[in-house]
């Protein structure tokens, strides 16, 4: 199996430097990071490692669920994934992630809501990101659409 590779240049302090983070193995985009801009309600233009990580959350998530879905006897015609990840401070000093949800709507044949629901946990179970992620709280939001 592959490795992937992200590089960030980085230049001055945490409150006033800032960054570049460059997704290496693909070369589909640079795109700029900073410390005040991560932890405002605002990115403003710029990424943060939490957006990496929800974009990557949600990507493993679709494809795990796709592949649950298949193993069950459905058909995934369409699937909304959408994770928000959470920071915040850590009683410990500094700060951490305090939680990810992961919202799923599906169009799929051949399963039952009870079905999509089982599918859904199983994949949030067996996803690699969400397998790296334990030490973090995640829940789960999903649901058929007609």
């Amino acid at each position: 199996m592959p490795t992937r590779t992200a590089r960030t240049a980085w230049n001055g302090t945490l409150q006033d430097g800032s960054g570049q983070v460059e997704l290496s193995s693909s070369k589909v985009g640079t795109y700029d990071v900073s410390f005040p801009k991560r932890a405002a309600e605002d990115a403003n233009g710029t990424t943060s490692p939490e957006e990496l990580i929800a974009a990557a959350h949600s990507s493993c998530y679709a494809m795990q669920l796709s592949a649950v879905i298949a193993e069950a006897g459905g058909t995934p015609q369409a699937l909304d994934v959408t994770v928000e990840v959470s920071l915040g401070e850590d009683p410990a000093g500094g700060f951490r992630l305090t939680g990810i949800k992961i919202t799923v709507r599906g169009e799929v044949d051949g399963l039952d809501e009870a079905g999509f629901l089982e599918a859904a946990e199983s994949a949030k179970a067996g996803c690699p990101v969400s397998k790296a992620l334990t030490g973090v709280e995640i829940t789960l939001d999903a649901a058929l659409e007609s």
